[in-house]
């Protein structure tokens, strides 16, 4: 109920702001477990696909997003929470795998999961490679994977940005990908891999991002180095 309230209130505003299209959501099964895996640009990301499929679907979003004292964090925390998406703690291997259990369980219920395969937003637009944790989703869950492309939400709100700006913003839902050749083998880093890139390679085809064959976090820690660097050398002229 709080689920289909929430999106009724605030989705004339999100429609006005972004006005957003889908193409392919006739691949979202009207019933049974599904994992969508999307390219991930902005925070709204979280919001924008939940409000635009039939189905109810739970991200797992990280918990500055819920835990943020920002105006602008509170409300998309409150409308995270009352839409069921899930609060992460990337902090560690324990919390990472915690998370994965419960996408299961979720899964075995019947339900819609949506995950970022890259585990955290892309610093700069193009596509990076995939954390192999979708490959666990989809061998322990026996669930077809759904790729995702979000193309527009960082134009409307970019990383570090507080107030979203009007834009338009396109879905694009591709077909179920399922690994038959993998059932009844070990869930090990090599089938896990498998997966996981096969995944990426539909999300490309659909978003048409640049790959980027690096995790998006040391990416981001490369930029981070070399912002420090440079107001070190700054500082020192």
């Amino acid at each position: 109920m709080q689920y289909r309230l929430s999106r009724a209130l605030a989705g004339p505003f999100l429609r006005l702001l972004a006005r957003p299209t889908v193409i392919g959501a006739e691949h979202i099964p009207a019933a049974g477990p599904a994992i969508l895996a999307s390219n991930h640009l902005s925070v709204i990301d979280s919001i924008y696909l939940p409000l635009m499929l039939e189905r109810p679907v739970s991200f797992a979003a990280k918990s500055e997003y819920f835990n943020g004292t920002r105006l602008r964090d509170r409300a998309v925390g409150a409308y995270l929470r009352s839409t069921n998406q899930l609060s992460t703690d990337r902090t560690g291997g324990r919390a990472a795998l915690a998370m994965l259990d419960a996408a299961v369980r979720h899964l075995n219920s019947g339900e819609l999961f949506g995950i970022y395969p890259e585990g955290t937003r892309s610093p700069d637009g193009r596509l990076y490679r995939g954390r192999p944790g979708i490959g666990f989703l989809a061998l322990q869950s026996g669930a077809p994977v759904i790729p995702v492309a979000m193309i527009g939400t960082d134009r409307i709100l970019p990383p570090g940005r507080q107030v979203p700006r009007p834009g338009k913003i396109e879905i694009r839902i591709g077909e179920p990908l399922e690994f038959p050749e993998l059932c009844g083998q070990p869930a090990g880093a090599r089938q896990r891999r498998a997966v996981t890139d096969r995944v990426m390679h539909a999300i490309q085809q659909l978003s048409g991002q640049e790959f980027v064959p690096m995790y998006a976090a040391a990416r981001k820690e490369e930029l981070a180095a070399a912002r420090a660097n440079h107001h070190k050398g700054t500082a020192a002229s």
